[in-house]
């Protein structure tokens, strides 16, 4: 049995504007403006809440992780408030892994966006009950790139480590299946593609209809 784990945003999900929104939210309440632009901010949103607070904090000339920490809980209550209005899957996304759901394939989710949000966003997405599993930033103490967490999205989905890889689309997942020992495919059609560019994975992705080929020449 083959088990295939992906990360959320900027892999499975475009969910960039969204985050933006929340973020750009805090920096409203701090009287600060819009400091974030949903297209070319995109690859920051995908490494999270705290680097966009940070992006847009360096833009004010100041900040630093204090300032980060004291915005997040804000950021956190304004994304969920309005968790999938601009976001969607990439093309051909839920079909790819309805594919390896009918070929017997286990699939799970791991992220770093904390788990309560990634089940909201999946809700919302109308793929509630598309995955086996779904490890967040919080499930367990430890977070991606540590293997913890992909460990634990192979183990809840009822696979087996050494039948597994990981799709995702920037460095961290990759040091993830690195860490794991497992194969690794990068996705090139997100905003991230330009991180994709320097990095070495075993496979990349140009699109959601090659999954199935570099699945089989990973796992066979």
């Amino acid at each position: 049995m083959r088990t295939v784990i992906f990360d959320l945003d900027g892999t499975l999900a475009d969910t960039a504007a969204d985050m933006i929104a929340a973020a750009n939210a805090c920096f409203r309440a701090l009287g600060a403006g819009d400091l974030l632009d949903p297209g070319a901010d995109a690859a920051t949103a995908f490494h999270g809440g705290r680097a966009m607070l940070r992006l847009g904090f360096a833009r004010l000339g100041q900040g630093g992780e204090a300032e980060v920490d004291a915005a997040f809980p804000t950021f956190i209550a304004q994304y969920e408030a309005d968790l999938v209005s601009r976001s969607r899957f990439y093309p051909g996304a839920r079909d790819a892994v309805e594919r390896l759901k009918a070929a017997g394939d286990r699939v799970a989710v791991c992220t770093n966006k904390p788990e309560a949000l990634a089940l909201g966003v999946l809700a919302g997405l109308g793929a509630a009950d598309l995955f086996d599993a779904v490890i967040g930033a919080d499930t367990l103490p430890s977070r991606k790139p540590d293997p913890a967490p992909y460990r634990a999205a192979v183990e809840r989905a009822g696979g087996v480590l050494a039948r597994s890889m990981m799709i995702g689309d920037t460095g961290t997942d990759l040091a993830t299946a690195r860490a794991a020992g497992v194969p690794c495919a990068l996705v090139t059609f997100t905003a991230n593609a330009a991180e994709v560019a320097a990095l070495d994975p075993e496979a990349r992705l140009g699109s959601f209809d090659g999954l199935d080929a570099v699945v089989a020449r990973l796992l066979g």
